[in-house]
C-alpha cells in the first residue's frame, strides 16, 4: 500500500491534477488553520457553532471543505475562535 505522500508525488505529476491542488491549496490551508484554532483552544465543533448561532452540521461542512467558504463565514469563525483575520494576496 503507497502512503500518502507517495500517492501525492505521483497524482502531481498530472499537469491538470497538479494545477488543481495549486488552486486549492489556499482555501484548505485556510481550513486547517481554523481547524488547528479550534483543536488548541480545546472547543468542539459544537462549542464553536453556539458562538456563531449555527449548528455543529454547519462547522463539520466549513472543515470538511464541502462549502464554499466566504470571507464572510472565514472572520465569524475567526471571531468565535477569538483570532482576528488578516489577508495578504501577493
Amino acid at each position: 500500500m503507497k502512503s500518502f505522500e507517495q500517492f501525492k508525488k505521483e497524482a502531481l505529476k498530472n499537469p491538470k491534477v497538479a494545477r488543481e491542488y495549486k488552486r486549492l491549496g489556499p482555501r484548505y490551508k485556510i481550513i486547517s488553520e481554523l481547524i488547528g484554532l479550534r483543536i488548541k483552544k480545546g472547543l468542539t465543533q459544537a462549542d464553536v457553532a453556539k458562538k456563531m448561532g449555527t449548528k455543529q452540521s454547519a462547522i463539520a461542512r466549513m472543515e470538511s471543505g464541502d462549502e464554499n467558504l466566504t470571507i464572510d463565514s472565514v472572520q465569524k469563525m475567526s471571531e468565535a475562535l477569538g483570532a482576528k483575520v488578516r489577508i495578504s494576496i501577493n
